[in-house]
């Protein structure tokens, strides 16, 4: 019985033998101590003086003194604006900051670096110290890859956080900041806060605290024009060139319709003034960032003169004005911080953004700004992206509110399996469905008009910080009309389903379809941006010279092998061209054979076969029914 022999010989064996162990140092981890100062409510005992000097705008190089009373000797923190407001990410640019000196009474004091926390400066003050001499430039974007280009030759963006260190240990909202700013010579300057003097180019600015200050930025410009569009707002413009800022009366009074329904919808403001600040420029980065009593707008020139063609970038303006009470006025209990050192918690991003988005499609529509068909064209190409991600069947809505954090909007190769800051546009829809629940609940007596004015419209004249938690949503939702809210909205932030939630549309008697002709939305929803957009129809994205941007999970170019970044070079034997490739998927539809596709992948030429054989699809609503809920919501208020 030779193997159980061999069995039982090899287990004494092993039973027998000492096994030597590795020779392994196994330390222990130092402990992570904050020495960082907490923040408390109380007044710093002192006005800190900033001054900008923000004329060299050939490099975007910005230059800032400070003077910082000091309340007592030792060790003091001072810190650079972290985690912004309207970001909800960690996002302050401390990497920008450069030539960072601290002085008392004329003689240099050495500054460390926290090892923890690299946006916090610690220096020792002596006895007998007055105040701290700090100074420091900025050294701003000068190319797309460095960041968000702030400063051209003909204007420039001006955003106080990124020139000012405060001190650690104070709520942001009890530390006063006097600033002034040289601006270039000749150069108009907009921005909410009081000029109290002006000396040659320099301006001096209204003392006050912190946060307002941060909340506060500034535009300038060579080319400027502004608009005064009642009750305190106004719209102030720069521009690339003076043929940009030539609106028409129509177009103003249009913007004049925003403020008058926004406060018709609202009932209150939360704003003692208000500034809409627009830059039209394609070397100036863009942007859409809210603050309480102003907005920073960036679109392509032609915002004005290529009005006709299309809404394009025509929604930022009502969706940042309506921040200011929606995001700035209520925001998330969570995301409220003391000062801008604290993380930011997002979790109800699909209120603050989502919220937001919707109503400024609705106030688009209702101003005039954009009409009732652009606007329908526009929300149907959102439901259509949202309708056809794969990503939703394993990542919930709720989670998508984590994205500022996790990937603080850098490009993503697959989107549509990733997902992206979908609380958005899917927020939207919930709050589409949520308008519709309210009008079949209540026979058409009521929609979320009601429950605007019974959660932002309260307090009127109160700008400051009004939170809320999940549990406020439900109760105003239930004193508007009685229903399972929070079964609703909780199966809608954490449901993993294979489409959109679309049932506001549908309710409402449209229906998503495709066709093979794109709504002017859809063909204009980037401004000056060449896209050819065939997400539907075959599932890519292709940008200038043929270059793919995206690839939809899971579509017939994934199947492919087809990936961003990809360049196409031929179609069917012929040189592409965007009109080519549509031509060739129009001839190919109905039928078997793939287009032929000769594609750059680096330093490669592939030959790819194209499955698609339905054609060229764009999406876009169909009325199926009566005017309904969406219909009346469109409408602008008497």
């Amino acid at each position: 019985m030779p193997r159980p022999f061999l069995l039982v010989g090899l287990a004494a064996l092993l039973s027998t033998s000492t096994i030597a162990a590795p020779i392994r140092s196994l330390p222990q981890p130092l402990p992570i101590t904050s020495t960082i100062p907490a923040p408390q409510d109380i007044a710093y005992p002192g006005t800190i003086t900033l001054k900008v000097d923000a004329t060299d705008v050939t490099r975007g190089i910005w230059k800032v003194r400070q003077t910082i009373p000091i309340v007592e000797p030792g060790p003091m923190t001072l810190l650079f604006p972290k985690w912004l407001p309207g970001n909800h990410s960690p996002t302050g640019q401390v990497e920008k900051v450069a030539g960072l000196t601290i002085s008392a009474g004329g003689k240099p004091l050495r500054w460390k670096r926290d090892e923890i926390d690299v946006y916090a400066f610690t220096v020792d003050v002596p006895a007998g110290t007055r105040s701290l001499d700090v100074r420091f430039q900025f050294l701003s974007a000068t190319a797309g890859n460095q960041g968000r280009i702030v400063a051209t030759t003909d204007m420039l963006s001006l955003q106080p956080n990124s020139v000012a260190l405060y001190p650690a240990g104070y709520f942001t909202r009890q530390i006063p900041f006097s600033t002034s700013v040289t601006w270039p010579a000749g150069w108009t300057a907009y921005g909410v806060l009081k000029p109290t003097g002006r000396s040659g180019d320099t301006t001096t600015y209204e003392t006050v605290d912190f946060e307002t200050l941060v909340d506060s930025p500034f535009i300038a410009g060579r080319w400027a024009k502004s608009w005064d569009l009642g009750n305190n707002v106004s719209l102030d413009v720069v521009a690339d060139a003076p043929r940009f800022l030539e609106a028409t009366p129509a177009q103003i009074d249009a913007h004049k319709r925003l403020v008058d329904q926004s406060l018709k919808l609202f009932g209150a403001r939360h704003f003692d003034r208000y500034h809409l600040l627009l830059s039209l420029s394609d070397v100036m980065g863009g942007i859409g960032l809210e603050h309480h009593r102003s907005s920073e707008n960036g679109v392509s020139p032609p915002y004005f003169t290529d009005w006709n063609k299309g809404p394009g970038d025509r929604n930022l303006l009502p969706h940042e004005f309506t921040h200011s009470w929606n995001g700035k006025y209520r925001r998330g209990a969570d995301l409220f911080t003391p000062n801008y050192s604290v993380p930011m918690r997002n979790s109800l991003l699909w209120v603050y953004e989502g919220q937001t988005q919707f109503w400024g499609y609705v106030l688009g529509a209702r101003s005039g700004i954009t009409s009732k068909q652009d606007t329908l064209d526009s929300l149907a190409a959102i439901a259509a992206s949202l309708d056809n991600r794969p990503a939703r069947s394993w990542r919930s809505l709720d989670d998508t509110t984590n994205d500022p954090v996790i990937s603080r909007r850098a490009p993503k190769g697959w989107t549509s399996e990733q997902r992206s800051e979908d609380y958005y546009a899917e927020g939207m829809l919930i709050w589409m469905e949520a308008d519709a629940i309210i009008r079949r609940e209540s026979k058409g007596a009521r929609g979320l008009d009601d429950f605007a004015r019974a959660f932002f419209g309260v307090n009127d004249g109160d700008w400051g910080v009004n939170t809320y938690d999940f549990n406020t949503v439900v109760s105003t939702l239930n004193g508007v009309v009685p229903y399972d809210w929070a079964g609703f909205l909780n199966q809608r932030l954490t449901e993993k389903a294979e489409h959109a939630p679309l049932n506001g549309f549908t309710m409402s008697g449209y229906k998503l379809v495709y066709t093979d002709t794109p709504t002017t939305a859809f063909a204009e929803a980037r401004r000056g941006v060449r896209s050819n957009n065939l997400s539907y129809s075959g599932g890519l994205v292709i940008g200038k010279d043929g270059l793919i941007e995206q690839v939809v999970w899971d579509s017939a170019a994934y199947a492919a092998g087809l990936t961003v970044s990809d360049s196409l070079v031929a179609v069917n034997d012929k040189p592409y061209s965007d009109d080519q490739l549509k031509a060739e998927i129009t001839a190919a539809k109905g039928g078997k054979a793939p287009i032929r596709l000769l594609v750059k992948t680096a330093d490669r030429l592939r030959v790819v076969d194209f499955a698609w054989n339905g054609g060229l699809r764009y999406p876009r609503f169909e009325k199926t029914g009566p005017e309904g809920a969406l219909d009346q919501l469109l409408k602008a208020r008497p």
